[in-house]
């Protein structure tokens, strides 16, 4: 299996590698989705304590909080095709002990936790290397759809491995979901294993992982984009967790309901996000990110008002529709933006911040709700938790619009000249000092002092550990910017981290240049 990348004119599911994947993924999530069933449902029997339930949805979230920025580095700087490969083995492992441990009747509540988070481990250090290999599997011009495509999929999963799992509980138990999860990861194992990539050539030694964190967290900082991206988040799924930890107390105590109509309203939630994804072409074309998001914010805490109320499984049905439409265009939304605020060199980390956030936030709401819930109720807690995601959606939504993300372009502009050396320059020398002069009319420094300081975000951004601006006191309209990175070979990265979007900023300055010759670009070095 060695095509990976399809026609630029084809879909992407003409790429054998991406049609493969993408199938075996979905058995696999088919299988996560039976699993959360399962560990919902058993610990309902093992223990009725709301909050020991709602643990059941953190210790699927929190592993992905804790392992993703590491997750995301090492996605950028191994090979992330044996990186997928060992943290699949390592999941498989976890489900089949769980399996095991649950069919021999040893599994305590506890027990259950720490498997569901092992399993939750092994899928942290997958998220942001599937993410990330996407734009190698395809042709760019289907990037979009490709990423559509995936999205369907975990929608498709979500449809189906809840009613399934809920009917093999019900004939054979919990134990029996958790060894079909395990089973179902191995198709993905053997297109990994037949998948043939193209490792990518370094001009530059890769980064260490110490390093490659710093820098994944750098760029999080320094990203105005990406910060409106993970502050809607926490916005929306600090609140929307309580729906996800609350549902399987809602299904076996106030509704009275089975594994396998458990099972029923999970898939009722998976048709809606089915239908919400096919929906969402559509929604792109005559509205912006924005007004989806609010839009979809109140239309899941209208769903969680109803599920308070609900009675019979119909009418809770009925909502999950409603909340599995909302949850998927949401997600589309923050996951689009993520991708589209983060350029290549940084994106498996800017991904993994993301899901950190994403998940953290799950982990904190799941564990925050259950408790409130232990003590006015579960309805009462669904309706303040809806009532708080309408006034912090409506508040972020004015405060933080997410539309600006699609105006991004962020490849690679590769417009720095190459730093002009007398002799070798070891990787290592530094700390590196450079300096750019400008001559700029004395009455327009004001005005150009104003207009640099974009400059400061973009230099710390990509590795600077200083940066400053001075006027020369002997020359009036002589200006120095000035910026300081840690090592040479650091210098030689921010040449290819720089963006088209980066171009544009910097060639806003050009209007202030007086004279025919470009601004004085120097670097010192400091030997060691």
């Amino acid at each position: 299996m060695t095509e990976a990348v399809a026609p630029s004119t084809a879909g992407p599911l003409s790429s054998p590698v991406f049609r493969a994947l993408w199938i075996a993924t979905i058995v696999s999530n088919i299988g996560t989705w039976m699993h959360d069933v399962g560990a919902g449902w058993l610990m309902t029997s093992l223990s009725p304590d709301p909050l020991m339930v709602a643990l059941v949805q953190a210790a699927t979230t929190f592993p992905i909080f804790a392992f993703a920025l590491p997750a995301g580095a090492l996605a950028d700087i191994v090979d992330r095709r044996r990186l997928l490969m060992g943290a699949q083995l390592f999941g498989l492992a976890a489900a089949a002990t769980l399996a095991a441990l649950t069919l021999a009747g040893f599994t305590t509540a506890w027990v259950l936790l720490v498997f569901t988070a092992a399993i939750a481990i092994g899928a942290a250090f997958s998220a942001p290397a599937f993410q990330a290999i996407v734009p190698e599997l395809v042709a760019q011009p289907a990037l979009q759809q490709a990423v559509a495509l995936n999205s369907l999929g975990i929608n498709i999963a979500r449809a189906i491995g809840p009613a399934v799992g809920g009917v093999i509980i019900a004939a054979s138990g919990p134990g029996a979901v958790f060894a079909v999860n395990a089973a179902s990861v191995v198709g993905v194992l053997i297109v990994l294993a037949r998948w043939q990539r193209h490792v990518p050539e370094r001009h530059l030694p890769a980064e260490h992982m110490v390093g490659a964190m710093r820098a994944g967290l750098r760029y999080a900082m320094r990203a105005p984009e990406l910060q409106v991206v993970l502050i809607r988040s926490v916005g929306f799924f600090l609140f929307a967790s309580c729906l996800w930890a609350l549902l399987p107390i809602i299904a076996r105590r106030d509704l009275d309901l089975g594994p396998a109509g458990y099972g029923g309203l999970l898939t009722f939630m998976g048709t809606g996000a089915i239908a919400g994804a096919v929906l969402m072409p559509k929604l792109r074309g005559r509205t912006g990110a924005n007004t989806i998001t609010l839009v979809a914010s109140v239309l899941l805490a209208a769903a969680m008002a109803g599920l308070s109320f609900a009675e019979a499984f119909w009418t809770a049905s009925a909502a999950l529709f409603v909340a599995g439409l909302a949850w998927i265009a949401m997600m589309a939304s923050l996951n689009g933006g993520a991708q589209a605020t983060s350029p290549g060199w940084v994106k498996a980390r800017a991904l993994a911040i993301y899901l950190l956030v994403f998940q953290g936030s799950m982990a904190a709401g799941s564990t925050l709700w259950g408790s409130v819930a232990s003590t006015i109720g579960v309805p009462s807690t669904l309706l303040v938790a809806g009532a708080l995601l309408v006034v912090f959606s409506l508040l972020l939504a004015w405060r933080f619009p997410l539309d600006r993300a699609s105006m991004l372009d962020l490849a690679p502009s590769a417009h720095w000249p190459a730093p002009i050396v007398d002799g070798a320059v070891e990787h290592d020398s530094g700390p590196v000092l450079v300096t750019i002069e400008y001559r700029v009319d004395p009455a327009r420094v004001p005005d150009f002092f104003a207009a640099i300081q974009e400059m400061r975000r973009i230099r710390r951004r990509d590795g600077a550990i200083h940066w400053g601006v001075y006027e020369d006191t002997s020359q009036p309209g002589t200006v120095i910017e000035t910026f300081t990175v840690e090592s040479w070979l650091e210098h030689l990265r921010q040449h290819d981290r720089v963006t088209n979007a980066d171009r544009v900023q910097q060639e806003s300055l050009a209007v202030f240049n007086a004279g025919d010759t470009p601004p004085l670009v120097r670097h010192f070095v400091t030997r060691r």
